[in-house]
């Protein structure tokens, strides 16, 4: 018995000569016509020669990364990395294993996809890889339809590691580690074997900031993305309020809520940016409540923190908290209007000039305020002295986390970038952020009022810097606490 046969995976598929003959015949000629270029395709180019322009003379790996196993042989849907993403354009769930290679030329860089393409139907790949085979997983794209869709030169990923030990010895490599550590490995063994004798993780470390960093401003494509991500939050946000009375009666109210939202980012995009976070009453207060177990109970105010991801993998990033019943009572509007009231001066804040942490410092002087109003702060200690980042800070009791955050192809997007480059820099046009502040009182907090506890509160839009100031992508859903109400009387009614 041969290996193959003892897997326990061959044992009831056919393998003779006859069948593998008959099964290769008989299937209707393929559509050759090439894809029409993509739209993002000339953004994505442009992107590319940013990144080339950074590292002249130096071969540029960028891998999608591969398949990850979520059980036995059951894998998690694929997305590639976001840098891969990026330069590409490629989103959703393409392709798995492709690597980016940005070989340097004289003028710059050429852009070569290696990837796995198209087998044909007399393969063994074609019926029998239940991983990558046509008859598993679907018709991948073959060289020419990647060619002509992207505008780069497509290769087959069999290629790839002579392609990266070509002049290994005189040309620097560097690569992004994190994304598949097959070909991390590849790239430090290629340089093992051409005498490099430290491993260039600096590079590496640079290549992966730099591309990271690339992404603080969007281009023209990339905020329409992001206002589409946007809309379709929308949407489901309607469809969550719209059901809201089948998830008080459905029990773990916060599971139904969950769904409506995934089926909702499943239908219009690839599908959920994040773990939806649909906390109802003290859940509100775990600030990434995704367990979502919980009900949804009448009286409650729901914090539902979610986004949808589009095909191009761009992600809203809303919160609204909403009156499960509709209305909010005197306590829970007193805590909402005042985190609205901080939303509002954190937003004021974006325009091109000010620093990304000048919206921080708007809205949290607002929550200082409204805990001094309200006799939270320790004797002796008013809004300045709390506001005082070395002696103070008694308020982040109650809003631990930050205001803000970058946003685009991942929902805390340009994480790699340098302090300067992101909590210390001047906004930009085209820089997309989120403006978030809350309250979160606990159930437990002793230092607290007892109608406070058990509320926490939310409110997060996405903000378009602009020219002359700042576009909220999210301004058409409602914030206000009485618009809040109208809007889910208004849902509600059909």
């Amino acid at each position: 018995m041969s290996e193959e046969q003892k897997k326990p995976e061959h044992r009831s598929r056919p393998y003779t000569k006859a069948f593998r003959q008959f099964v290769a015949s008989g299937w209707a000629e393929r559509d050759t016509s090439a894809p029409d270029r993509a739209r993002v395709a000339d953004f994505a180019a442009d992107r590319r020669a940013s990144a080339s322009a950074d590292f002249a003379g130096r071969r540029l790996v960028v891998p999608a990364g591969g398949l990850k196993v979520r059980s036995n042989d059951c894998d998690y849907q694929f997305r590639p990395h976001s840098a891969f993403a990026h330069l590409t354009g490629l989103g959703s769930d393409r392709e798995p294993d492709a690597v980016l290679v940005l070989e340097p030329t004289e003028s710059g860089h050429e852009a070569v996809l290696y990837f796995r393409p198209l087998a044909g139907r007399d393969t063994e790949e074609f019926f029998g890889d239940s991983r990558y085979g046509e008859f598993w997983v679907g018709a991948r794209p073959t060289l020419e339809d990647i060619e002509a869709e992207l505008g780069v030169t497509a290769r087959h990923i069999d290629e790839l590691p002579d392609a990266l030990a070509k002049d290994a010895g005189a040309v620097q490599l560097a690569v992004v580690r994190d994304a598949d550590r097959d070909i991390t490995a590849l790239v430090d063994k290629v340089r093992s074997e051409a005498g490099v004798e430290q491993q260039e993780t600096t590079l590496d470390d640079e290549l992966a900031r730099v591309l990271s960093t690339m992404r603080l401003i969007k281009d023209d494509w990339e905020i329409e993305q992001m206002q589409d991500a946007v809309d379709a939050t929308e949407r489901g946000f309607e469809a969550v309020i719209a059901d809201l009375p089948k998830a008080l009666e459905s029990g773990r109210g916060e599971r139904w809520v969950e769904g409506v939202f995934g089926l909702v980012a499943r239908h219009e995009g690839n599908g959920v940016g994040y773990d939806s976070i649909c906390a109802s009453g003290d859940h509100a207060n775990t600030l990434h409540w995704i367990k979502n177990t919980g009900e949804v109970k009448d009286g409650d105010l729901l914090l539902l923190d979610a986004g949808v991801e589009v095909d191009s993998l761009y992600t809203a990033d809303i919160t609204r908290t909403l009156p499960v019943n509709g209305t909010f009572s005197e306590v829970q509007r007193k805590i909402y209007d005042a985190v609205h009231a901080a939303q509002e001066a954190g937003i004021a804040a974006v325009k091109p000039g000010n620093k990304f942490s000048d919206v921080h410092a708007a809205a949290i002087r607002v929550i200082a305020e409204h805990l001094f109003e309200w006799g939270l702060l320790p004797e002796g200690v008013d809004v300045e002295k709390t506001l005082d980042t070395e002696e103070g800070q008694y308020h982040r009791r109650w809003m631990v986390h930050g205001t803000s955050h970058h946003l685009g192809i991942d929902v805390h997007d340009c994480a790699l970038a340098r302090k300067e480059d992101y909590m210390d820099a001047e906004l930009k046009p085209g820089m997309i952020l989120t403006v978030e502040p809350g309250l979160y009182f606990k159930a437990d907090d002793q230092l607290v009022p007892q109608e406070f506890r058990g509320i926490g509160v939310r409110i997060e839009d996405d903000v378009l810097v602009t020219q002359d100031g700042h576009r909220t992508l999210s301004d058409h859903m409602p914030r206000s606490s009485s618009d809040v109400e109208e809007w889910i009387a208004r849902v509600q009614r059909g």
